[in-house]
């Protein structure tokens, strides 16, 4: 990676201590933890049941407090509220009020950050969307199965449109389809509205497949961190990947890695992984139209979490799209209508001038001249100018 900007979350000695009836220390949760998150990285928190990763995430919340070393969350301690604002967090149960419908909850947790209601309604929408609950917007959460609870859950830690994001095992529940959704939405949210995202997962392949860097607790300790690929790899072996050999050219390649005093350890073909073959199924059942009851995703971000760009480059588009229309192309179309409108003008023209006025109607016809012909003319030559709005008097001279 290159250079870093400032760290979101940073924690130093960080320890929590759960004491029994009497204060005596009963369990060390947490112990001298060192935490440092980059931002817009997507950092994950490993670890067995109970090491310490749940009340890690508790005390970066500022839902339990530490009992020794200090803890920041964008330079300010996590129990400022102002902090919170910035955070959205998916628990590893996801608690809704089971009576409210999709719409409903992500409503009501708009209200909750003083979201204003129209851009509420929009954001709503398009969650929904987002995570495939479109359809089933209308139904009480308490109907859901774990999975679209899940799903609804992730909607409403986006609804403030967080700067740092919190996931506890955001893929329980889900299958393999919407666990690869969630992985996509991660890496999305990450690489286009450069989001800090905290991840922490017993699912290992989830957390490999979106994770930039990681660290593996057990019993409250930190036992390893550092970034993922490095921690992965196994530089005393090489790979090669190549087409398919034949027996005498593999036999050729042995007997070169033995002359440089190694031995080949293996040589197989090699396989898609479970996941990947699932959804190529799938992927093609869907293709095929056949009908599901499941949530279905569109694929599409929330145009919110997209920073509005493709709303403001389709505008632009269409405003030069129709700057570059050809003169005779627009005068073309547009002089249909003009010959409609000029009908009904002439007609109201003809009418103001030849009907008097109430005022000339009761003028007796001594007292006022009538109009001659010639300045009957001039005024007609007049209107027509006016209604052409060319400039010019009939006949087309100057």
């Amino acid at each position: 990676m290159g250079s870093r900007s400032t760290a979101v979350v940073q924690a130093a000695g960080l320890t929590k201590v759960f004491r029994d009836w009497w204060f005596r220390p009963r369990v060390v949760a947490v112990d001298r933890l060192d935490l440092d998150i980059q931002s817009h990285e997507v950092f994950g928190l490993l670890g067995p049941n109970g090491s310490g990763k749940s009340t890690t995430i508790k005390m970066l919340l500022g839902l339990l407090y530490p009992t020794h070393g200090r803890i920041s969350i964008f330079g300010y301690p996590p129990t400022d509220v102002a902090v919170k604002s910035r955070i959205g967090y998916l628990p590893e149960e996801t608690y809704l009020y089971r009576f409210l419908n999709a719409r409903e909850t992500l409503d009501y947790y708009g209200r909750l950050f003083q979201i204003p209601r129209q851009e509420r309604n929009k954001r709503v929408e398009q969650l929904l969307d987002m995570v495939g609950l479109t359809r089933e917007a209308r139904r009480k959460v308490g109907e859901y199965s774990k999975g679209m609870q899940r799903r609804l859950g992730l909607a409403q830690a986006l609804i403030n449109d967080p700067d740092l994001l919190i996931l506890d095992e955001p893929t329980t529940g889900l299958d393999p389809i919407g666990t690869r959704e969630i992985k996509n939405l991660i890496t999305l949210l990450n690489r286009d509205k450069r989001k800090t995202i905290l991840m922490c997962s017993h699912q290992l392949a989830d957390v490999e497949d979106v994770c930039q860097r990681l660290t593996i607790l057990y019993g409250g300790r930190q036992q390893t961190v550092g970034e993922t690929h490095e921690l992965l790899s196994r530089q005393n072996l090489t790979q090669i990947t190549t087409e398919k050999l034949s027996d005498a050219t593999i036999k050729r390649i042995q007997e070169l890695v033995e002359q440089e005093e190694r031995h080949v350890l293996s040589v197989t073909a090699p396989s898609d992984d479970l996941e990947t073959f699932f959804l190529r199924v799938v992927s093609e059942a869907q293709k095929a139209r056949q009908q599901t009851s499941g949530a279905v995703s569109t694929g599409r971000i929330a145009g919110f979490l997209a920073d509005g760009a493709t709303e403001g480059e389709d505008l632009v588009a269409s405003l030069v799209s129709a700057a570059d229309k050809p003169l005779h192309e627009e005068s073309k179309t547009a002089r249909p209508a003009e010959t409609e409108a000029e009908a009904p003008a002439t007609h109201i023209i003809d009418e103001l001038v030849s009907a008097p006025t109430q005022e000339a109607a009761d003028t007796p016809a001594a007292v006022e001249p009538a109009s001659t012909g010639a300045e009957d003319q001039v005024d007609r030559g007049l209107i027509d100018q006016l209604v052409r709005g060319d400039g010019r008097p009939e006949g087309g001279k100057e």
